[in-house]
Protein backbone atom coordinates (compact mmCIF):
# COMPACT_ATOMS: atom_id res chain seq x y z
CA UNK A 1 0.00 0.00 0.00
CA UNK A 2 1.41 3.38 -0.99
CA UNK A 3 2.20 5.84 1.76
CA UNK A 4 2.25 9.62 1.79
CA UNK A 5 5.12 11.40 3.53
CA UNK A 6 2.91 12.10 6.55
CA UNK A 7 2.25 8.49 7.54
CA UNK A 8 -1.15 8.31 5.83
CA UNK A 9 -1.79 5.64 3.22
CA UNK A 10 -2.70 6.94 -0.22
CA UNK A 11 -5.61 4.49 -0.33
CA UNK A 12 -6.82 5.77 3.05
CA UNK A 13 -6.75 9.38 1.89
CA UNK A 14 -8.65 8.38 -1.27
CA UNK A 15 -11.26 6.72 0.92
CA UNK A 16 -11.58 9.92 2.97
CA UNK A 17 -12.23 11.92 -0.19
CA UNK A 18 -14.67 9.32 -1.51
CA UNK A 19 -16.65 9.36 1.76
CA UNK A 20 -16.79 13.17 1.87
CA UNK A 21 -17.83 13.25 -1.80
CA UNK A 22 -20.61 10.80 -0.98
CA UNK A 23 -22.04 13.17 1.61
CA UNK A 24 -22.00 16.04 -0.90
CA UNK A 25 -23.46 13.91 -3.70
CA UNK A 26 -26.31 12.90 -1.38
CA UNK A 27 -27.60 16.47 -1.66
CA UNK A 28 -27.61 16.89 2.12
CA UNK A 29 -24.25 18.71 2.40
CA UNK A 30 -23.67 21.43 -0.25
CA UNK A 31 -19.93 21.62 0.37
CA UNK A 32 -17.12 20.75 2.74
CA UNK A 33 -13.48 21.69 3.29
CA UNK A 34 -11.32 19.25 5.26
CA UNK A 35 -7.69 19.29 6.38
CA UNK A 36 -5.56 16.63 8.01
CA UNK A 37 -2.05 17.46 9.18
CA UNK A 38 0.66 15.20 10.50
CA UNK A 39 4.25 16.19 11.04
CA UNK A 40 5.07 18.76 8.41
CA UNK A 41 2.56 17.43 5.89
CA UNK A 42 -1.01 18.56 5.25
CA UNK A 43 -3.71 17.14 3.03
CA UNK A 44 -6.72 19.27 2.06
CA UNK A 45 -9.98 18.43 0.31
CA UNK A 46 -12.44 21.07 -0.93
CA UNK A 47 -15.63 19.53 -2.32
CA UNK A 48 -18.98 20.93 -3.43
CA UNK A 49 -20.36 24.44 -3.57
CA UNK A 50 -20.97 27.50 -1.42
CA UNK A 51 -24.77 27.24 -1.75
CA UNK A 52 -27.09 24.25 -1.77
CA UNK A 53 -28.36 25.31 -5.20
CA UNK A 54 -24.90 25.63 -6.70
CA UNK A 55 -22.82 28.77 -6.84
CA UNK A 56 -19.07 29.12 -6.44
CA UNK A 57 -17.07 26.00 -5.54
CA UNK A 58 -15.69 25.44 -2.05
CA UNK A 59 -11.98 26.22 -1.85
CA UNK A 60 -9.14 25.85 0.61
CA UNK A 61 -9.52 29.47 1.71
CA UNK A 62 -13.32 29.41 2.18
CA UNK A 63 -14.18 31.18 5.44
CA UNK A 64 -16.58 29.37 7.80
CA UNK A 65 -18.58 30.35 10.86
CA UNK A 66 -16.80 28.29 13.50
CA UNK A 67 -19.65 28.29 16.08
CA UNK A 68 -18.57 26.42 19.23
CA UNK A 69 -15.23 25.46 17.70
CA UNK A 70 -14.43 29.07 18.63
CA UNK A 71 -14.07 27.91 22.24
CA UNK A 72 -10.70 26.08 22.00
CA UNK A 73 -9.15 29.09 20.22
CA UNK A 74 -10.66 31.98 22.19
CA UNK A 75 -9.60 30.40 25.49
CA UNK A 76 -5.96 31.13 24.58
CA UNK A 77 -6.38 34.82 25.44
CA UNK A 78 -7.02 33.96 29.09
CA UNK A 79 -4.04 31.58 29.10
CA UNK A 80 -1.76 34.42 27.96
CA UNK A 81 -2.91 36.44 30.97
CA UNK A 82 -2.24 33.49 33.29
CA UNK A 83 1.26 33.08 31.82
CA UNK A 84 1.95 36.77 32.50
CA UNK A 85 0.49 36.66 36.04
CA UNK A 86 -2.08 39.28 35.09
CA UNK A 87 -4.62 36.69 36.23
CA UNK A 88 -4.37 33.80 38.68
CA UNK A 89 -6.48 30.66 38.59
CA UNK A 90 -8.04 31.32 41.99
CA UNK A 91 -8.47 35.10 41.69
CA UNK A 92 -12.01 36.24 42.43
CA UNK A 93 -13.48 37.52 39.17
CA UNK A 94 -15.64 40.13 40.92
CA UNK A 95 -12.76 42.62 41.02
CA UNK A 96 -13.09 42.90 37.21
CA UNK A 97 -16.67 41.63 36.87
CA UNK A 98 -18.49 43.26 39.82
CA UNK A 99 -21.78 42.13 38.28
CA UNK A 100 -20.88 38.63 39.53
CA UNK A 101 -20.40 39.59 43.18
CA UNK A 102 -22.79 38.37 45.90
CA UNK A 103 -24.49 35.71 43.80
CA UNK A 104 -27.75 33.99 44.64
CA UNK A 105 -28.26 30.35 43.63
CA UNK A 106 -31.52 28.61 42.73
CA UNK A 107 -32.76 26.12 45.30
CA UNK A 108 -34.06 23.98 42.41
CA UNK A 109 -33.04 24.12 38.76
CA UNK A 110 -36.72 24.31 37.74
CA UNK A 111 -37.76 26.69 40.50
CA UNK A 112 -38.82 30.36 40.33
CA UNK A 113 -36.00 32.86 39.92
CA UNK A 114 -36.54 34.36 43.39
CA UNK A 115 -36.39 31.02 45.25
CA UNK A 116 -32.68 31.15 46.05
CA UNK A 117 -29.96 30.76 48.64
CA UNK A 118 -26.69 32.75 48.84
CA UNK A 119 -23.69 31.36 46.96
CA UNK A 120 -21.37 29.48 49.30
CA UNK A 121 -18.32 31.22 47.86
CA UNK A 122 -17.37 33.79 45.19
CA UNK A 123 -16.67 32.88 41.56
CA UNK A 124 -13.01 32.38 40.53
CA UNK A 125 -11.12 32.48 37.25
CA UNK A 126 -10.77 28.70 37.52
CA UNK A 127 -14.57 28.37 37.62
CA UNK A 128 -14.86 30.28 34.34
CA UNK A 129 -12.07 28.31 32.66
CA UNK A 130 -13.63 24.96 33.58
CA UNK A 131 -17.20 26.11 32.79
CA UNK A 132 -18.26 25.45 36.38
CA UNK A 133 -19.12 28.97 37.59
CA UNK A 134 -22.79 28.05 37.94
CA UNK A 135 -24.64 29.26 34.85
CA UNK A 136 -24.81 27.95 31.32
CA UNK A 137 -26.72 26.35 28.50
CA UNK A 138 -28.36 23.26 29.97
CA UNK A 139 -30.23 21.46 27.21
CA UNK A 140 -31.69 19.08 29.80
CA UNK A 141 -33.47 22.03 31.46
CA UNK A 142 -35.18 23.69 28.49
CA UNK A 143 -38.45 25.36 29.47
CA UNK A 144 -37.42 26.15 33.04
CA UNK A 145 -37.68 29.77 34.24
CA UNK A 146 -33.89 30.20 34.33
CA UNK A 147 -33.34 28.88 30.79
CA UNK A 148 -36.20 31.03 29.51
CA UNK A 149 -34.60 34.07 31.18
CA UNK A 150 -31.20 33.29 29.62
CA UNK A 151 -32.76 33.26 26.15
CA UNK A 152 -35.00 36.30 26.73
CA UNK A 153 -32.08 38.43 27.95
CA UNK A 154 -29.95 37.77 24.87
CA UNK A 155 -27.27 35.93 26.84
CA UNK A 156 -26.79 33.36 24.07
CA UNK A 157 -26.02 33.95 20.38
CA UNK A 158 -29.10 35.58 18.86
CA UNK A 159 -31.52 33.10 20.44
CA UNK A 160 -34.06 34.62 20.21
CA UNK A 161 -32.77 38.20 20.54
CA UNK A 162 -29.35 39.63 19.60
CA UNK A 163 -26.63 39.74 22.23
CA UNK A 164 -26.06 43.31 23.48
CA UNK A 165 -22.65 44.95 23.88
CA UNK A 166 -20.53 43.46 26.69
CA UNK A 167 -21.33 45.89 29.53
CA UNK A 168 -25.08 45.57 28.98
CA UNK A 169 -24.70 41.79 28.58
CA UNK A 170 -22.94 41.71 31.96
CA UNK A 171 -25.64 43.86 33.54
CA UNK A 172 -28.34 41.44 32.39
CA UNK A 173 -26.32 38.43 33.49
CA UNK A 174 -25.96 40.00 36.92
CA UNK A 175 -29.75 40.14 37.37
CA UNK A 176 -30.08 36.34 37.20
CA UNK A 177 -29.40 33.76 39.90
CA UNK A 178 -26.93 30.96 39.30
CA UNK A 179 -28.24 27.51 38.44
CA UNK A 180 -25.68 25.76 40.66
CA UNK A 181 -23.16 26.67 43.34
CA UNK A 182 -19.80 27.97 41.97
CA UNK A 183 -17.48 25.09 41.16
CA UNK A 184 -20.19 22.49 41.54
CA UNK A 185 -21.20 21.38 38.03
CA UNK A 186 -20.14 21.83 34.42
CA UNK A 187 -22.40 24.20 32.45
CA UNK A 188 -22.01 24.81 28.75
CA UNK A 189 -21.09 27.95 26.82
CA UNK A 190 -21.80 31.10 28.85
CA UNK A 191 -18.47 30.93 30.70
CA UNK A 192 -16.64 31.16 27.37
CA UNK A 193 -18.39 34.41 26.50
CA UNK A 194 -17.73 35.67 30.04
CA UNK A 195 -13.99 35.07 29.60
CA UNK A 196 -13.96 37.44 26.64
CA UNK A 197 -15.41 40.21 28.82
CA UNK A 198 -12.88 39.37 31.54
CA UNK A 199 -9.94 39.59 29.09
CA UNK A 200 -11.15 42.96 27.79
CA UNK A 201 -11.53 44.43 31.29
CA UNK A 202 -8.16 43.12 32.52
CA UNK A 203 -6.26 44.34 29.45
CA UNK A 204 -8.16 47.51 28.61
CA UNK A 205 -8.33 46.30 24.99
CA UNK A 206 -11.21 44.80 23.07
CA UNK A 207 -11.29 41.01 23.19
CA UNK A 208 -10.71 40.81 19.44
CA UNK A 209 -7.76 43.23 19.53
CA UNK A 210 -6.05 41.21 22.26
CA UNK A 211 -6.66 37.92 20.44
CA UNK A 212 -5.34 39.38 17.22
CA UNK A 213 -2.18 40.81 18.77
CA UNK A 214 -1.31 37.79 20.92
CA UNK A 215 -2.70 34.79 19.02
CA UNK A 216 -3.96 35.43 15.49
CA UNK A 217 -1.17 37.63 14.07
CA UNK A 218 1.73 35.62 15.54
CA UNK A 219 0.22 32.42 14.10
CA UNK A 220 -0.55 33.97 10.71
CA UNK A 221 -4.31 33.46 11.21
CA UNK A 222 -5.12 36.21 8.73
CA UNK A 223 -8.71 35.14 8.04
CA UNK A 224 -9.81 34.63 11.66
CA UNK A 225 -11.94 37.17 13.52
CA UNK A 226 -15.45 38.00 14.65
CA UNK A 227 -16.69 39.20 11.24
CA UNK A 228 -15.79 38.94 7.57
CA UNK A 229 -14.62 42.20 5.90
CA UNK A 230 -16.33 43.28 2.69
CA UNK A 231 -13.30 42.34 0.55
CA UNK A 232 -13.53 38.73 1.77
CA UNK A 233 -17.31 38.29 2.00
CA UNK A 234 -17.43 36.32 -1.26
CA UNK A 235 -15.42 33.59 0.52
CA UNK A 236 -18.16 33.11 3.17
CA UNK A 237 -20.77 30.49 2.18
CA UNK A 238 -24.47 30.63 3.01
CA UNK A 239 -25.20 28.89 6.33
CA UNK A 240 -28.21 26.57 6.46
CA UNK A 241 -30.37 25.11 9.23
CA UNK A 242 -32.40 22.42 7.45
CA UNK A 243 -35.95 21.71 8.55
CA UNK A 244 -35.84 18.77 11.02
CA UNK A 245 -39.03 17.25 9.55
CA UNK A 246 -38.56 17.76 5.80
CA UNK A 247 -34.81 18.37 5.42
CA UNK A 248 -35.59 21.45 3.34
CA UNK A 249 -32.71 23.94 3.34
CA UNK A 250 -33.59 27.05 5.35
CA UNK A 251 -31.10 29.92 5.32
CA UNK A 252 -29.70 30.49 8.82
CA UNK A 253 -27.33 33.25 7.74
CA UNK A 254 -26.49 34.81 4.40
CA UNK A 255 -23.00 36.08 3.68
CA UNK A 256 -23.73 39.61 2.42
CA UNK A 257 -25.82 41.51 4.96
CA UNK A 258 -25.73 38.60 7.40
CA UNK A 259 -24.64 38.39 11.03
CA UNK A 260 -20.93 38.10 10.20
CA UNK A 261 -20.84 40.87 7.57
CA UNK A 262 -20.18 43.60 10.18
CA UNK A 263 -18.45 43.71 13.58
CA UNK A 264 -20.79 42.29 16.26
CA UNK A 265 -21.96 44.16 19.34
CA UNK A 266 -20.65 41.24 21.39
CA UNK A 267 -17.48 39.41 20.26
CA UNK A 268 -18.37 35.97 21.59
CA UNK A 269 -15.55 33.62 22.54
CA UNK A 270 -18.15 30.89 22.89
CA UNK A 271 -19.18 30.82 19.24
CA UNK A 272 -18.45 34.02 17.33
CA UNK A 273 -15.30 33.33 15.29
CA UNK A 274 -14.96 32.87 11.55
CA UNK A 275 -11.91 31.10 10.16
CA UNK A 276 -10.36 28.74 7.59
CA UNK A 277 -8.88 25.25 7.74
CA UNK A 278 -5.33 26.62 7.45
CA UNK A 279 -5.78 29.18 10.23
CA UNK A 280 -7.15 26.53 12.59
CA UNK A 281 -4.41 24.12 11.58
CA UNK A 282 -1.81 26.71 12.63
CA UNK A 283 -3.48 27.06 16.04
CA UNK A 284 -3.84 23.35 16.78
CA UNK A 285 -0.29 22.64 15.57
CA UNK A 286 0.89 25.25 18.07
CA UNK A 287 -0.91 23.35 20.84
CA UNK A 288 0.64 20.06 19.71
CA UNK A 289 4.04 21.81 19.74
CA UNK A 290 3.62 22.73 23.40
CA UNK A 291 2.85 26.40 22.71
CA UNK A 292 5.55 27.02 20.09
CA UNK A 293 5.02 28.30 16.55
CA UNK A 294 8.20 28.26 14.53
CA UNK A 295 10.72 29.90 16.84
CA UNK A 296 8.14 31.95 18.74
CA UNK A 297 6.46 30.95 21.98
CA UNK A 298 2.73 31.73 21.96
CA UNK A 299 1.77 29.94 25.20
CA UNK A 300 3.82 28.21 27.87
CA UNK A 301 3.91 24.41 27.81
CA UNK A 302 2.15 24.19 31.23
CA UNK A 303 -0.63 26.46 29.93
CA UNK A 304 -1.19 24.14 26.97
CA UNK A 305 -1.14 21.12 29.28
CA UNK A 306 -3.77 22.71 31.54
CA UNK A 307 -6.01 23.46 28.56
CA UNK A 308 -5.74 20.03 26.98
CA UNK A 309 -6.10 17.65 29.94
CA UNK A 310 -9.32 16.78 31.76
CA UNK A 311 -10.04 19.28 34.53
CA UNK A 312 -13.39 17.98 35.81
CA UNK A 313 -14.26 15.91 38.83
CA UNK A 314 -16.80 13.12 38.36
CA UNK A 315 -19.47 15.24 40.05
CA UNK A 316 -18.76 18.25 37.83
CA UNK A 317 -18.94 16.06 34.76
CA UNK A 318 -22.50 14.86 35.43
CA UNK A 319 -24.18 17.58 33.32
CA UNK A 320 -21.66 17.23 30.50
CA UNK A 321 -22.24 13.48 30.36
CA UNK A 322 -26.00 13.99 30.38
CA UNK A 323 -25.80 16.49 27.51
CA UNK A 324 -23.65 14.27 25.32
CA UNK A 325 -24.53 10.67 26.10
CA UNK A 326 -28.13 10.90 27.28
CA UNK A 327 -29.36 13.50 24.78
CA UNK A 328 -28.14 12.10 21.48
CA UNK A 329 -31.33 13.44 19.89
CA UNK A 330 -29.97 16.95 20.58
CA UNK A 331 -26.28 16.41 19.80
CA UNK A 332 -26.54 13.63 17.20
CA UNK A 333 -23.83 11.80 19.09
CA UNK A 334 -21.31 14.65 19.15
CA UNK A 335 -19.51 15.53 22.36
CA UNK A 336 -19.06 12.02 23.75
CA UNK A 337 -15.45 12.23 24.89
CA UNK A 338 -15.62 11.94 28.68
CA UNK A 339 -13.62 14.96 29.79
CA UNK A 340 -13.28 18.74 29.50
CA UNK A 341 -10.18 20.88 29.79
CA UNK A 342 -10.26 24.65 29.31
CA UNK A 343 -12.60 25.55 26.43
CA UNK A 344 -12.47 22.12 24.82
CA UNK A 345 -13.27 18.45 25.13
CA UNK A 346 -10.57 15.98 26.15
CA UNK A 347 -11.03 12.31 25.34
CA UNK A 348 -10.77 10.20 28.50
CA UNK A 349 -12.02 6.87 27.14
CA UNK A 350 -11.83 5.14 23.80
CA UNK A 351 -15.34 5.21 22.39
CA UNK A 352 -14.48 5.32 18.69
CA UNK A 353 -11.39 5.41 16.48
CA UNK A 354 -9.72 8.32 18.28
CA UNK A 355 -7.32 7.63 21.17
CA UNK A 356 -7.44 8.91 24.73
CA UNK A 357 -5.89 12.38 24.92
CA UNK A 358 -7.38 13.77 21.70
CA UNK A 359 -8.62 17.34 22.31
CA UNK A 360 -10.81 19.88 20.50
CA UNK A 361 -14.49 20.51 19.91
CA UNK A 362 -17.39 20.61 17.47
CA UNK A 363 -19.66 23.44 16.37
CA UNK A 364 -23.39 23.65 15.77
CA UNK A 365 -22.78 25.12 12.30
CA UNK A 366 -21.31 21.78 11.18
CA UNK A 367 -17.66 22.19 12.16
CA UNK A 368 -15.15 19.93 13.93
CA UNK A 369 -11.56 20.64 15.02
CA UNK A 370 -9.29 18.29 17.01
CA UNK A 371 -5.66 17.46 17.65
CA UNK A 372 -4.22 14.12 18.75
CA UNK A 373 -0.89 14.13 20.64
CA UNK A 374 -0.36 10.36 20.32
CA UNK A 375 -0.40 10.51 16.53
CA UNK A 376 0.81 14.14 16.24
CA UNK A 377 -2.28 14.68 14.14
CA UNK A 378 -4.61 17.60 13.47
CA UNK A 379 -7.94 17.38 11.71
CA UNK A 380 -10.39 20.08 10.70
CA UNK A 381 -13.63 19.56 8.78
CA UNK A 382 -15.93 22.49 8.01
CA UNK A 383 -19.41 22.56 6.47
CA UNK A 384 -22.19 25.15 6.23
CA UNK A 385 -25.01 22.87 7.47
CA UNK A 386 -26.17 23.46 11.03
CA UNK A 387 -27.01 20.62 13.39
CA UNK A 388 -30.77 21.08 13.26
CA UNK A 389 -30.52 17.73 11.44
CA UNK A 390 -27.87 14.99 11.83
CA UNK A 391 -26.36 15.33 8.34
CA UNK A 392 -23.26 17.35 9.23
CA UNK A 393 -22.72 15.31 12.42
CA UNK A 394 -22.69 12.12 10.34
CA UNK A 395 -20.18 13.66 7.95
CA UNK A 396 -18.03 14.67 10.92
CA UNK A 397 -18.12 11.15 12.35
CA UNK A 398 -17.21 9.68 8.96
CA UNK A 399 -14.39 12.19 8.50
CA UNK A 400 -12.77 11.15 11.77
CA UNK A 401 -13.20 7.46 10.99
CA UNK A 402 -11.49 7.90 7.64
CA UNK A 403 -8.72 10.06 9.13
CA UNK A 404 -7.79 7.31 11.56
CA UNK A 405 -8.17 4.43 9.12
CA UNK A 406 -5.76 6.28 6.81
CA UNK A 407 -2.93 6.27 9.34
CA UNK A 408 -0.30 3.79 8.12
CA UNK A 409 3.03 3.77 9.94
Amino acid sequence: MGKSNSGFSEAGLRRMRDVLEGHVESGKIPGVVALVGRGGETHVEAIGTMRHDGGAPMSRDTIFRMASTSKPVAIAATMVLLDECRLRLDDLVQQWLPELADRQVLKRIDGPLDDTVPARRPITVRDLLTSTFGLGMDMTSLGTPIMDAIFENGLTPDLPVPMPEPDEWMRRLGTLPLMHQPGERWQYHISNDLLGVLVARVTGQSFETFLRERIFDPLGMKDTGFHVPADKIDRLPTLYAPDPQTGEFHVWDEAKGGRWSAPPAFPGGGGGLVSTVDDYHAYFRMLLNGGMHGGERILSRPAVQLMTTDRLTSDQNAVRTAMARDNVHLSFGQGQHGGWGFGMAVRTYRGDYAPIGQFGWDGGSGTSTYADPDNQLTGIVLTQVGMSVPNSARLIHDFWTTVYQAIDD
